[in-house]
């Protein structure tokens, strides 16, 4: 039973050096970026305010499709730039990787961030053709998801381009947010808690292959998570696989992004076994 519902979602404070995650992150996508060829680089705009943002990185050569990476930090923090070292293994594979940045809570409620995921998801397709799949880590892997519920708000055209989803550590029911401290920063309800969890929506018609990815080391809850929404869609009709990665925690799950011949890279690709 658990009874500290902060702790349950607690990830820096149960791995080593947990608190230094973001300094590495950021020192890791700045060295990356640098050696980025600019001519690959698009900066797109899907809003009014300076966070409604896609960064693009393209592949050498025409894309073969379009990975869509959404980030997370609760809703609450870090922003585009932060994740792009993460593109290196889809590109390596000729694939363009895009990267949402979002109004963040509790500016704006969480129903906002996924409309506005949405607009984004919208822009970045008309700039490269061909699949696209949607993958996402923690919250974003939430966000990722909600973009295959029924109500979501892509057309039926891209909704027909999506390929797969892969959320990474994701959430999937928001209503245990409402045990802990952080649901009054987030502005959360009950009902919004409920509308927003991808494991209580019904998947949209055709729904692409669901494959939810977790680390093996990660918080309890964030693996029931997972597991819950795999449990949940694969009794609605979708394909869908799970994945626990062994010896993997919430922050390092990640790492095998940069990897183009790695498990997740393959899942992301639709290439996994």
């Amino acid at each position: 039973m658990i009874t500290d519902w902060d702790d349950a979602y607690a990830n820096a404070v149960h791995i080593p050096d947990g608190a230094g995650f973001p300094a590495r992150l950021a020192r890791d996508s700045a060295a990356w970026r640098a050696g980025f060829d600019e001519a690959r680089f698009r900066t797109l705009t899907y809003g009014p305010d300076a966070r409604d943002v896609v960064e693009l990185f393209l592949p050498e050569g025409p894309p073969k499709g379009l990975v869509i990476f959404v980030h997370g930090g609760f809703w609450l923090k870090f922003g585009p730039a932060d994740w792009s070292h993460l593109a290196a293994g889809a590109i390596a594979r000729g694939w363009a990787m895009a990267f949402p940045g979002y109004r963040l809570a509790p500016t704006v409620r969480i129903s906002e961030i996924t409309a506005a995921i949405a607009r984004a998801v919208s822009v970045a397709a008309r700039e490269v053709g061909g699949p696209i799949v949607l993958t996402g880590h923690s919250a974003g892997g939430h966000l990722a998801a909600r973009m295959v519920c029924d109500d979501s708000a892509l057309t039926v055209y891209e909704r027909a381009r999506i390929a797969r989803v892969v959320p990474i550590s994701g959430l999937f029911d928001l209503r245990p947010l409402m045990l802990t401290t952080t649901y009054a920063v987030l502005a959360l309800d009950l009902a919004e808690a409920r509308a927003e969890s991808p494991s209580l929506c019904e998947p949209i018609a055709g729904a692409p292959p669901l494959h939810v990815w977790v680390g093996g080391d990660e918080r309890p809850e964030f693996v029931r998570q997972s597991m819950l929404m795999a449990n949940v869609w694969t009794g609605l009709g979708v394909d869908t696989r799970l994945t626990i990665e062994p010896g993997l925690h919430h922050f390092d799950v990640l790492d095998s992004l940069i990897e183009p011949g790695s498990p997740l890279v393959a899942a992301l690709l639709g290439e996994a076994d």
